[in-house]
């Protein structure tokens, strides 16, 4: 029994004990519950505040890029204005805007201090961002000192430099380690908050325990919905700021690409501008060939009538001297032609293609040309010293070069006097010639002894529209078209000039080695007598009948069975009639449609009837692509010439002079 009862007080004891601790206990672990809360609040309070904190360097970052991208961009655009106007106020606000961008890029490097991924990249977009500055800073420099076309030359090429696209492609990447990194941030914000609403959650079910854990946690519910306010806020204003700048990279890409577009037009209507006259001053040298040209062709003419008429007042009694006077007639009709092929090619529009040359075989070529341009009261003498090697340039734009050269020195001494014309070889070291690279060069010279210029004078001779002849004489592009066909054949010019001494014009050029065995002109038909073909029936379309009968007697004295065609809207009908026709000679002019256009309109079923054009000047479709592959033969012809034409036409092959001159 006293067991009983000292069990039952031992367990009330235990009961009481349990009792009066317990709340002890659980206060104890509330406590340390609330003590953790308010630790776990603390932490995600910070990072959250961190996380946000980085975002915002992040976007301030992401903004300086995009500022720094779009100062860079409009230095360089007024850096194009400042080459093209020359005017210095814009010169100077290109340079404060070049300044601007550098303070942009050192703000950004500040930005990224402690930004250990992104230091290597600003590290490196300094660095171009230097170079870059050097090459513009050079375009500026030759700007200010007046040597437009080389600023302008150096501009194109920085414009498709590598720097450029290293400095745009560091600037991406750089934007794109700061998004990647944004992403980051933005999750590390997003699980603080999710921490932050665990601690809200948590502190509200201990808030229904117990009364001062509800004060306690809707004090800390007030705390944390008052950081989300002020954080919900922060980023509605970051969003906004985005936004804005977003905007306001979007409108200057917008006018940068305005401004770009403007550029373009601008530049494309100089150059449109710049061609006309360059084009008039061609057709204007033309002109002053045409008291020579007529002289010359009145010459050869009365070789060509004189000779056929005394050959036909001796072809019965003195057949051998009637051949003389034919022979003299065939070689005064075979120099006018030549003289018509050197006058079109010389007044024609479009640029050829450059390729080997000899210096000396091209000057040789123009002396009747530079006589019959600079006029009688001039002497010229050649000193040619290339001995073979050659130059690799457009000869048609080389030969522009000299006449002008040759032009100008007649002008300086007023059309009277000695000019010599020299070529001569020469080896250059480094950068001894402006900007020429070590090797082998060809200096071709043209010396006057006129009135020779001042060194103001000298000094501001290659800029465009510069000229000091009177109103009407001279347009002012001469010089600048012959420096900028000089550089870009990779060649430099000198001139030499003293004021009552005369002037030397030097221009290197590089030469082109592995080809000293070959000539500068057109290769020649061969030699070689041509493939005869059979008697093959010939479809003749010519507009002129006295052509067309004289084509029609060589033809059938070759042997072959010529259909004539007076129109070429006749040609499909006569194929259709005369299904035999095995080979199709058309003039290229005609009136009504071309001969190319009437070979294209043919109906399909004669597409494999071999075509030869024959033609004396193709105008506006001298484009080989117009001719369809098809082999051209230039007026006037021989009959040897006319027979190899022929035979390539019949044998589907071209012999490599014709495809020249259909060019």
């Amino acid at each position: 029994m006293a067991d009983s009862y000292y069990m039952e007080d031992q367990e009330s004891g235990w009961q009481a004990a349990v009792r009066r601790f317990l709340p002890l206990v659980l206060v104890i672990l509330l406590v340390g519950a609330l003590g953790t809360l308010l630790y776990s609040a603390s932490i995600a309070s910070r990072d959250h505040e961190r996380a946000l904190m980085e975002q915002r360097r992040s976007f301030e970052i992401i903004a300086l890029a995009r500022a720094f991208e779009a100062k860079t961009a409009r230095a360089e655009v007024t850096l194009a204005r400042y080459v093209i106007s020359l005017d210095p106020d814009v010169g100077r606000l290109f340079q404060d805007q070049w300044r601007t961008a550098s303070s942009q890029l050192k703000l950004l490097s500040y930005a990224t201090r402690q930004s250990g991924w992104q230091r290597a990249n600003v590290q490196e977009l300094q660095h171009a961002f230097e170079q870059r500055g050097k090459t513009l800073s050079e375009i500026g420099l030759r700007t200010t000192y007046d040597q437009k076309m080389g600023a302008l030359a150096q501009f194109h090429r920085a414009g498709r430099s590598e720097d450029l696209k290293h400095i745009t492609a560091l600037l991406d990447r750089v934007i794109q380690a700061e998004n990647a990194r944004l992403q980051e941030r933005s999750l590390a914000v997003k699980l603080a908050g999710n921490r932050t609403q665990f601690v809200d959650r948590t502190s509200r079910l201990f808030g229904l325990v117990l009364l001062v854990c509800v004060l306690f946690a809707l004090w800390m519910l007030n705390a944390a919905y008052t950081e989300r306010r002020n954080a919900r806020r922060m980023a509605e204003v970051e969003a906004e700021r985005a936004d804005r700048l977003e905007a306001a990279v979007a409108a200057r890409t917008i006018e940068l690409s305005d401004a770009y577009e403007q550029l373009k037009k601008e530049t494309s209507e100089r150059a449109a501008a710049e061609e006309n006259l360059r084009q008039m001053q061609k057709m204007d040298a033309v002109g002053q060939l045409t008291g020579g040209i007529a002289h010359d062709f009145n010459n050869m003419l009365a070789v060509v009538v004189g000779g056929l008429e005394l050959a036909k007042r001796k072809l019965r009694l003195k057949p051998q001297e009637a051949a003389r006077h034919l022979d003299n007639a065939m070689e005064g009709a075979t120099r006018a032609a030549a003289l018509t092929r050197r006058l079109l090619a010389f007044a024609r529009s479009e640029p050829l293609l450059p390729r080997a040359i000899d210096p000396d075989q091209l000057v040789k070529g123009m002396v009747e040309l530079i006589d019959r341009s600079i006029g009688d009261q001039v002497t010229v003498s050649l000193d040619n010293n290339a001995a073979g090697w050659h130059i690799f340039v457009d000869q048609h734009q080389m030969e522009n070069a000299i006449l002008n050269l040759c032009v100008n020195a007649r002008d300086a001494m007023d059309g009277r006097g000695r000019l010599v014309i020299e070529t001569r070889q020469a080896q250059l070291a480094e950068h001894e010639i402006g900007e020429c690279a070590a090797g082998d060069y060809i200096v071709l010279s043209v010396k006057d002894d006129g009135c020779g210029m001042t060194p103001e004078v000298l000094a501001r001779v290659f800029e465009p529209f510069f000229t000091t002849k009177p109103v009407g004489k001279g347009t002012g592009l001469g010089l600048s078209q012959i420096f900028g066909f000089v550089r870009q054949s990779e060649g430099e010019i000198r001139i030499e000039s003293d004021l009552g001494q005369g002037t030397s014009v030097h221009i290197y050029l590089p030469r082109k080695s592995g080809v000293e065995g070959t000539s500068w002109s057109e290769a020649p038909l061969a030699d070689r007598e041509p493939v005869l073909h059979p008697p093959t029936r010939i479809l003749v379309v010519e507009d002129d009948p006295r052509v067309l009968n004289q084509t029609m007697a060589a033809l059938a004295e070759l042997g072959h069975l010529p259909v004539a065609c007076d129109h070429p809207s006749k040609a499909a009908k006569l194929l259709t009639s005369h299904r035999d026709i095995g080979l199709i000679i058309s003039d290229v002019l005609m009136p009504d449609m071309t001969g190319p256009e009437m070979i294209r309109t043919l109906p399909a079923a004669h597409a494999h009837v071999p075509v030869l054009f024959v033609t004396g000047y193709a105008g506006d479709i001298a484009e080989s692509s117009e001719f369809g592959g098809h082999e051209v033969l230039r007026k006037p012809y021989t009959l040897m010439g006319l027979s190899h034409a022929l035979s390539n036409a019949l044998s589907g092959s071209r012999h490599p002079g014709t495809a020249a001159a259909a060019e």
